[in-house]
Order: structure tokens, then sequence, then C-alpha cells
């Protein structure tokens, strides 16, 4: 469990860093404060380690096999009279652990986690005030579009205020005016800009026309609407309505049959693979003589037949969501997994039948066997 610990921290800090990089540029960019920062990496970091803990507990197994091999404590055990299969108890409860770990995760963390941060997220992107009305600094609300206000006054006066518009690929608009105030309406919000100009920059001829105004009026909310967030999608429902009515889930969010199925039902095998994970790696190091080179050998074998598994689990999802294939077949990488586990155990546990295996049958001249 200490390794466990160990690997699944290494591994979320390396894809939380690397997805945190990309919110910061983003939040930070649109004028966001840094605890806003603080609670969207908050929220993604239960998906982020539900990704993360089958592999680390296939690298916590085999990493503790490895290490009672390489100090020959693995021989010492099994002279005693233990076998293969009374030593894989041990990794059984490990893998019982991590996975109510990622039940808990599947669950119950990530669906609240993930609804919330896309909750989040429309809020921010519908709030005016925290994408426009920040001081000293060049914001981009939206794509092609650049805002700068160079101070507000306690009575809500923009002082200073540039605006780019590069949306249409024909022309660029740049409008500067020394005042500016941000109007809220009806029909959505319009910064209205006292004493300023507007300059045209056209592609064609390269053409620049500049106009003069005392007020004028430009609309945000074209700018400041996101595409439509929708908050009603499969992994954010509770594995309790999967469960009762998936057809109401299906008419809510619009989504296929399939795509329930393997929502719901990932949820479970996504637990069963940590178990797996855990078990392929084990038994997998326990097949073979004792070597003086390791057992790296085996190592590589426990990775390749972890990826193979992994690669059915994701062969199956497209049929499935596609309604060609039934359900119940979701749950066949992990069952051959554990049947795998099972008959490495048995190669480890007759050593005699792994040797016929892997050398054949080498006889002597006379007959006997070499």
């Amino acid at each position: 469990m200490v390794l466990f610990g160990f690997f699944a921290l290494v591994l979320v800090s390396i894809l939380w860093i690397n997805k945190a990089v990309r919110m910061f540029d983003k939040l930070i960019g649109d004028g966001q404060p840094a605890w806003v920062f603080i609670e969207f990496t908050a929220l993604t970091l239960p998906a982020v380690i539900s990704g993360m803990l089958p592999i680390a507990a296939f690298a916590a197994a085999v990493y503790v096999v490895h290490r009672l091999s390489s100090d020959s404590e693995l021989t010492v055990i099994q002279a005693t009279g233990y076998s293969p299969f009374r030593l894989a108890r041990a990794v059984l409860v490990f893998g019982v652990m991590v996975a109510a770990m990622m039940s808990l995760l599947a669950h119950v963390l990530v669906p609240n986690s993930l609804s919330q941060l896309r909750l989040r997220e429309y809020e921010i992107s519908a709030n005016v005030a925290a994408q426009l009305l920040s001081e000293g600094e060049f914001l981009h609300p939206a794509p092609g579009i650049t805002f700068y206000i160079r101070e507000i006054t306690p009575e809500g006066e923009l002082r200073d205020v540039f605006l780019s518009d590069r949306r249409d690929p024909g022309r660029t608009v740049t409008y500067t005016s020394s005042r500016a105030y941000l109007v809220a309406d009806g029909a959505g919000s319009r910064l209205v800009m006292v004493a300023g100009m507007a300059q045209t920059l056209r592609s064609s001829g390269a053409r620049l026309y500049v106009t003069y105004f005392d007020d004028f009026s430009y609309d945000i909310t074209s700018l400041l609407s996101r595409s439509g967030i929708n908050l009603n999608k499969v992994s954010f429902a509770g594995t309790g309505e999967l469960l009762r009515a998936p057809e109401a889930v299906a008419a809510r969010t619009g989504a296929a049959r399939g795509e329930i199925m393997v929502e719901l039902h990932g949820r479970f095998t996504g637990a069963l693979m940590c178990l797996v994970a855990a078990l392929v790696g084990y038994s997998t190091l326990m097949v073979g003589a004792f070597s003086r080179l390791g057992v790296w050998r085996q190592v590589l074998a426990a990775f390749v037949l972890l990826v193979i598994v992994e690669i059915g689990r994701s062969a199956i999802v497209g049929p499935v969501i596609a309604g060609v294939a039934p359900w119940p077949i979701l749950y066949l990488p992990a069952l051959s997994g554990i049947v795998l586990s099972l008959v490495l155990l048995w190669l480890a546990h007759h050593p005699v039948a792994w040797i016929r295996i892997t050398t054949g049958f080498r006889r002597r001249p006379g007959g006997a066997p070499a």
C-alpha cells in the first residue's frame, strides 16, 4: 500500500501538472483569480486519480514481487511451503482495497466533481465582470478578441479602453476610447464607449479607415457567449439513476442506450481492472526459475499482458455503443485477466509443466529425458 501510494502520487502529479498548466493559462488569461484555479484543479483531481489507480496497483505489485525475488526472500518463503496461490491472498486483498477506492471514485466523486466543474465553467463564462473588468491586463474573452482597461473608477467608469476585434478574416476593427461604461439590459450586454475612435483595416487593398465618434455602443453579448454547455451528460448521472432509469437518462442527455451501458458498467469494470492489474503483475513474475539477471523478462511480459487486456477493453466499447454487441461483454476483459492470472499461478505452482511448455521435450539419444 505504501508503494501504491507512492506510484499513484507520482503518476497523478505528472498528469495533473499537464492539465493544470493549460487550465492556468486559460483561467488567468481570462482574468480569473487564483482561488478559481485552485477550485478547478481540485475538481479535476478525482477523474485524474481514477485513471491512474490501475497503473499504480500494477506497478506496486510488480515492484514488491521484484524486490522479494531479488533479495531471495521469495525463495525462502516458498521453501517454507507457501504456494503461489497462498501468496496470492495478499495481492488479492490489496487489489480489493484498490478496487474499493476506485469504486468510491467512479460512483460518487467523479460524477459529482465533473458536474460541479461544468457548472462552475458555465457560471464563470456568464460572468461579465469576471471576464472584462480587470485593470491593466490584456484579456482574451473570446477567440479573436483582445480587451484592455487602464483604470476602473469607484463609480464604474472605464478609463482608456482598447478593444480589438479580429474575428472577421477580411478585416480588423480596433476601438479606443477615453471613457466607457458596461451596460446590461434585457437584450444582452453592451459596451458604451465615449469620445473614441474606430480603426478598420481591410485585408483586400490594405486600406485603413478611421472613424471618430462621440459615443458608440458595442454589443459584447456575442463575444461573451460560449458554446452551449450541456449540463446533462451521461458521465454526470449517478450510478443509482443509471441502474433505475437508464431510459430516462438517455432521453434527458440525448445519448444512445449503448452509451448508457458503457458508462454504467464501465464504473464497475474500472474497479475490477484494479484487481486484475495487481493479479497479472504478481502472477507473471511468479512464473519462471531464478535467474541472476533478474526478472526483467517477466516484468516486460507482465506489462505486455496488461496492455493486451486494456486494448481488449477499449476495443469492445465501440460495438456496445453502436448496439452491435450486448453490454455483458464489457466484463470480458476483466474476466480474461483473472483467468490469465489463474493460469499463470498454476504454471508457477507446477514448474515442470512450465519447463515443458518453454523448452519442449528434450530427450537424450537413449530416449531418457534430458
